[in-house]
């Protein structure tokens, strides 16, 4: 009997009025958020260090009052089919008030501080109930648990899929080269090592970030570094199972959220950064808009720089989202 309800337990999802009231708190507190940043003049959006006006602060009071009327209505009358359309577009929406949070959270891990620290909680937020709205709108399905599943054994992925992974990493390589010529003390795109040093001082790198470039080290290429070995985590039969040269681990198989849960992260910020960016940029070459040269000496140089960055984000995120969506169906339970 004891083992019965334990299945029984297992087959059960939270329901839509559970789900749908914190939903609803959330909804709420963003709003409430937004109509802060309203009150007290705080910009929400920055390009360049430059705030944009208050329009970003009224449109998360729109979504976030959207949402909670979504949400009310889910807890009020349980989940109807338009009601699930309504949430998956306030997902939509709240998602893309997220757009560029791993680039903050890039940012900070490399020792400098964001532009504004109330954009990035409006994103944190935004991040948080996209992910509400999304367990709000599937929390109706009873996703029904087999006896006897079981993880499938580790696999590579198609050779399709190792491709884009190939094209990712490669992707990186102009950018990692340029950063650690800046680190050691090298000239490029008329700004030498130590001018961009003095940059990073400026923008509030820390002791660590500093030290490391004084080795020769730029921490952001470590960093893609690091989103490499998640890469082809993704694609190799290492990332479902400690491989041998993994201490007190070797032979345990990965928890599915382990690499998953960044993949999903990256590919949700770094795709759209990139493509957004590259078409920017192709705006740009051709004239159409003009693009500051910030702390290079001509804009062709920034430029320049640009796109060597962008062009990184850009397929390393795609191949992200490629590998993730591999990963996903490779590891799914199997009866």
């Amino acid at each position: 009997m004891r083992t019965r309800d334990m299945n029984t337990w297992r087959q059960r999802r939270p329901g839509p009025h559970r789900v749908g009231r914190a939903a609803l708190v959330w909804a709420v507190a963003y709003a409430g958020f937004g109509l802060a940043c309203v009150l007290s003049g705080t910009s929400l959006l920055h390009i360049g260090g430059d705030g944009t006006g208050l329009g970003p602060a009224w449109a998360v009071v729109a979504v976030g009052m959207t949402a909670a009327l979504i949400s009310a209505a889910v807890v009020r009358y349980g989940m109807r089919p338009a009601l699930r359309v309504l949430l998956l577009s306030a997902c939509v929406l709240t998602g893309v008030m997220a757009f560029s949070l791993l680039m903050d959270v890039i940012t900070l891990m490399a020792g400098q501080g964001v532009d504004s620290w109330a954009s990035t909680v409006n994103k944190i937020l935004a991040a948080a109930g996209a992910v509400l709205l999304a367990a709000t709108a599937r929390s109706d399905r009873v996703t029904a648990v087999p006896t006897g599943t079981a993880a499938p054994k580790p696999s590579t992925a198609p050779r399709s899929v190792q491709l884009a992974a190939w094209a990712g990493t490669l992707a990186f390589l102009p950018y990692a080269a340029m950063k650690t010529h800046w680190a050691s003390g090298g000239t490029f795109a008329g700004v030498t090592g130590e001018e961009m040093l003095a940059v990073s001082e400026r923008n509030g790198a820390s002791g660590i970030f500093l030290t490391l470039e004084s080795w020769g080290l730029d921490p952001t290429a470590l960093l893609a570094l690091l989103g490499v070995f998640l890469l082809w985590g993704l694609v190799r039969p290492w990332g479902q199972a400690f491989p041998r040269w993994t201490p007190f681990l070797r032979g345990r198989r990965v928890p599915r959220g382990l690499p998953l849960a960044p993949a999903l992260l990256g590919a949700a910020t770094l795709a759209p950064y990139g493509v957004v960016g590259i078409g920017y940029l192709a705006l740009v070459t051709a004239g159409a808009v003009t693009m500051g040269r910030g702390d290079f000496p001509s804009e062709g140089d920034a430029l320049l720089v640009a796109w060597i960055g962008i062009t990184a984000f850009a397929v390393y995120g795609v191949a992200l989202v490629v590998a993730a969506r591999s990963y996903w169906l490779r590891t799914r339970p199997a009866a």
